[in-house]
């Protein structure tokens, strides 16, 4: 980076960290953003002067309310709601809900700021935005999780709608959620429209999309994959997590003929050499649906070693998938995959690499792809579900699947083109970073300062 341009990146996060000093996961975001288009910017005419980065940090809208619900005990609990509708310029907006302990302002602005850039590379109408609640469903019974969720949408129906915010699932908010949250909301506007994405496929959800945002992620990383005159096929696979994006990612790899070795928890990882599929695949649902947020019990019933308290880039695999949560990857986890030569890191999760990890596997020349390219195929299945719900009907899971592995390929299309260097290395971090910056800000530039 040009020393003119070093100081105007300098100069802006000054001017972020002034306006949000109490943010680290906002700020980490707005950052990653920043060195790569504030660049662009400054030599582009276009852009320069128009104060687009200025705007893009600003949410347009931030609203915080209490949820009270009462427990089986009888008592009254008391959580904090959030929904941050950070920029509409190319569509309503959305993004996903999550309830989860750490849950709060600074993490729902990463995540929405984030959203922004997601979504415009799907080429899909959609803005960006995020929500959620410090609420965990970890230890809850169903009642709880029911009642929590009713309570939740007695606030948030205010503020989104099938033309205005349409959110979706993350992190703690799967099927059973958004089936709650739906209810509610259905009662509460007295009307059946298409305000939330990730529905029962009986009630106006897309078929695959629970699967999706995995399968696009696999998806992508074959095509980056292939860009190295490489497959998946035969390739053994370390992933973290075990949720909604980790069982995705392990039925695609599967399907590809790759295998995927590892899966983790806050408690450790398992490592199964003999790949996780078949019945260990449905295992995995059952274990998310247990609410114990705990990868030992697959060690117990399958017989393999679990490694309590460890991450799982200690094992040399051909490829990193990190699904849980953000911040999981650090320098140290970075250091020891390019130790054990794995090919690259593909973002399952939304940030899960720290910056400095970021960093060194950039500088070993190693693949990275980061969440908002990779993880996209969730939100563009969410875009695919409001159009069905738009024109009252469904796709096949066929035909969403082959929608979604054309979206894919078209951002992997994209990011290539602003991403490539002199020296053949994809740099696949600027490469989103500018592609979803473009679509937006001709946006933003169209419709006036607003």
């Amino acid at each position: 980076m040009a020393q003119k341009h070093m100081s105007a990146v300098k100069d802006f996060m000054d001017y972020v960290t002034a306006r949000n000093p109490h943010e680290p996961e906002f700020l980490s975001a707005v950052r990653e953003v920043a060195e790569t288009v504030i660049p662009f910017i400054e030599e582009n005419p276009k852009y320069k002067g128009k104060k687009i980065m200025e705007r893009l940090v600003e949410p347009e809208r931030v609203i915080m309310f209490r949820v009270p619900w009462v427990d089986d005990k009888g008592e009254i609990q008391v959580n904090r709601g959030y929904r941050v509708q950070f920029n509409s310029a190319i569509g309503p907006y959305k993004g996903g809900l999550r309830f989860h302990s750490t849950v709060n302002l600074s993490v729902l602005k990463f995540l929405g700021f984030e959203q922004i850039f997601k979504n415009s590379l799907t080429s899909l109408p959609m803005g960006g935005a995020k929500g959620g609640s410090d609420f965990s469903v970890r230890g809850k019974t169903e009642a709880e999780i029911m009642r929590f969720s009713q309570a939740f949408m007695q606030e948030l129906f205010r503020h989104i709608g099938p033309d205005t915010d349409v959110p979706a699932g993350d992190i703690g908010v799967g099927g059973r959620e958004l089936g709650y949250l739906f209810g509610m909301y259905k009662k509460l506007k007295n009307e059946f429209t298409g305000v939330l994405t990730g529905k029962g496929a009986a009630w106006g959800g897309s078929l695959i999309r629970p699967e999706a945002t995995g399968y696009g992620v696999v998806y992508f990383a074959e095509a980056a994959l292939n860009h190295m005159g490489k497959t998946i096929k035969g390739m053994e696979v370390a992933v973290s997590g075990f949720g909604n994006v980790s069982w995705g990612v392990v039925k695609k790899v599967n399907q590809l003929g790759g295998k995927v070795v590892t899966l983790s928890g806050p408690d450790g990882y398992i490592y199964d050499p003999d790949g996780v599929k078949g019945e260990k695949v449905d295992f995995m649902l059952r274990l998310r649906a247990s609410n114990q947020d705990i990868i030992r019990p697959y060690a117990e019933k399958f017989g393999v070693e679990f490694f309590p308290g460890k991450k799982p880039w200690e094992r040399k695999v051909d490829l990193a998938i990190p699904c849980a949560i953000q911040n999981e990857f650090d320098e140290n986890d970075a250091r020891m995959v390019v130790q054990n030569k794995v090919i690259g890191v593909v973002e399952g999760a939304n940030m899960p690499l720290t910056h400095e990890a970021v960093q060194i596997i950039q500088e070993n020349r190693l693949l990275y792809v980061p969440g908002k390219a990779a993880n996209a195929g969730g939100v563009a299945v969410s875009g695919l579900e409001m159009s069905q719900n738009a024109m009252h009907l469904q796709w096949s899971a066929e035909e969403v699947d082959r929608r979604l592995k054309q979206i894919m390929e078209n951002i992997h299309r994209n990011t290539l083109k602003y991403g490539m260097l002199p020296d053949g290395y994809v740099d696949y971090k600027k490469g989103a970073n500018i592609a979803g910056f473009i679509k937006v800000a001709d946006a933003m530039l169209a419709q006036g300062v607003v």
